[in-house]
């Protein structure tokens, strides 16, 4: 053990407490003798604690004591029995009572009420006598007076008995009071003992100040060695809340791979929410057990002329080499108002309002979606959504590429894909990627490339669009081990302050 590099490591204050540490010395003690305040000397027996010198003892104890009304009754009675004095010698009316002694109106109820469960009254006609047990009652010292006097007394003394009576007397105002008092003594380690023997210096620069330096005083001095294991005390700073931490991040991922990004509002017509996806008016999807449906307003205005008779066209009669749904096409039901189901919504309304002649261009967003579910361990009713589309001159294989890098630079090195089914898209995908704690592969969004039924109503041709939707609570749960996706936003103030920063 290198006590040389432990001492030069000491604060002042652990230099002035060292020299006075023997087995089993109380705080107070080292208060008295190192002239040092309580929580200085306290400070340092926790910093001596760190470095392995001693082991801080607490023990506490639960002192019984006498309150207000208690210290009174120790002078002159209880008032049960001053009421007991006073029928000693004839009987009284409650209100002669009232009037005669110096007991107040709740004194004399209480004191009449216990008298009478212990038999030592009777009250006839509202008079009050006193009993053959209340007269010897009288002259005897009660149990509760027995227990006043004893005080004050640590909880741990009173016997099985004692402490029941002790319940009845902290039942009654101000009776007694029980106080915790704290006590710090220190038990030496080897290490300790070896320490508090040696002459320790206690010259060393503390802090390196601007005449320490002109001066060149630190080369005839030593630098105190910093504790770099020291116990010091967390730091809750503001911050932000680690979902949208991790939205800031997802965001910079997608710009830095070149893409622009896409903005809406979380309230969609059904139009473009799912008329404009080519899903179906009878679809299950678009039921109120799936979806959120907006009372107020309850319609939206549809869009330009043109691409609203292009999706009626293609939800009808097909057209390019789909057969359609072949089905009578609502305007009515496309105008409801819904809470977004997917952020999909958005891909269309960017297709519809694009610039072909700046073709290939790549779009994204991260934002909060609404389905109406029950919630559970794996399913939120408003969650977080990244959807990104890629126009231009692409295929599948580009579509898995993209997906493998935005999983990469999530923290996931492994991500497969097997086939799927959406209305929307065709090839279709749905992507899992290996959990590298978990050691198992996970479900975390689907992805595709967009059917002519969708792409050619909105762009007025048919074009290669990849188009993907991830759920983003899915993907970051790992990171912060939370296996209930309820525990993301249960706002438990605690472990949103012990939570560790995004960085992948």
């Amino acid at each position: 053990m290198d006590f040389d590099k432990i001492a030069a490591s000491l604060h002042p204050l652990e230099r002035s407490v060292l020299p006075f540490l023997k087995q089993d010395i109380g705080l107070n003690e080292l208060v008295e003798k190192t002239r040092l305040s309580e929580i200085e000397v306290l400070r340092a027996l926790q910093w001596l604690e760190n470095k392995k010198t001693l082991k801080l003892i607490k023990e506490e104890k639960n002192i019984v004591q006498l309150d207000e009304n208690g210290k009174k009754y120790i002078i002159q009675g209880l008032p049960e029995k001053q009421l007991l004095g006073f029928l000693l010698y004839r009987e009284f009316t409650i209100k002669e009572l009232k009037e005669r002694t110096h007991l107040d109106d709740d004194e004399i109820n209480f004191s009449i009420g216990i008298l009478k469960k212990k038999e030592a009254i009777n009250i006839n006609d509202k008079e009050v006598s006193i009993t053959d047990y209340g007269k010897d009652l009288a002259s005897k010292i009660t149990d509760e007076e027995r227990i006043m006097k004893s005080l004050p007394k640590d909880m741990s003394e009173f016997s099985k008995d004692e402490l029941e009576i002790l319940k009845g007397l902290q039942r009654r105002k101000k009776m007694v009071v029980v106080e915790t008092k704290k006590k710090f003594f220190v038990k030496l380690s080897k290490i300790g003992e070896e320490l508090s023997k040696k002459k320790i210096k206690q010259e060393f620069i503390e802090n390196l100040t601007r005449d320490i330096v002109k001066e060149g005083t630190w080369k005839k001095q030593e630098f105190r060695r910093y504790d770099v294991k020291a116990f010091v005390p967390s730091i809750n700073y503001g911050r932000r809340h680690f979902v949208n931490q991790a939205v800031r991040y997802v965001k910079r991922i997608w710009l830095d791979m070149g893409f622009k990004e896409m903005s809406g509002t979380n309230v969609q017509s059904s139009f473009w929410n799912f008329d404009a996806l080519f899903v179906p008016q009878d679809h299950p999807a678009r039921d109120l057990q799936d979806t959120f449906f907006i009372k107020n307003p309850e319609y939206a205005n549809l869009p330009r002329k043109e691409i609203l008779e292009n999706v009626k066209k293609m939800h009808e009669k097909g057209g390019f080499g789909s057969e359609g749904w072949k089905y009578q096409w609502d305007e009515k039901t496309a105008r409801k108002n819904v809470l977004r189901t997917h952020t999909t919504a958005l891909s269309a309304i960017t297709l519809a309002s694009l610039n072909q002649n700046e073709l290939p261009l790549k779009f994204f967003n991260v934002g909060k979606v609404y389905r109406n579910e029950t919630m559970d361990y794996s399913h939120l009713f408003e969650f977080y959504q990244t959807e990104g589309i890629v126009i231009g001159d692409v295929n599948f294989r580009h579509l898995l590429g993209y997906l493998k890098e935005f999983f990469k630079k999530m923290g996931f090195e492994k991500a497969r894909f097997r086939p799927g089914f959406f209305p929307y898209t065709s090839l279709s995908t749905e992507v899992e990627v290996f959990h590298p704690i978990r050691k198992k592969w996970i479900e975390l969004g689907g992805a595709g490339i967009l059917r002519p039924e969708v792409v050619i109503p909105l762009m007025g041709k048919d074009a290669k669009v990849l188009a993907w939707g991830l759920g983003l609570e899915r993907i970051i749960t790992p990171y912060y081990d939370i296996n209930d996706l309820r525990e993301i936003y249960n706002n438990d103030l605690k472990k949103i302050k012990k939570s560790k920063i995004w960085l992948k």
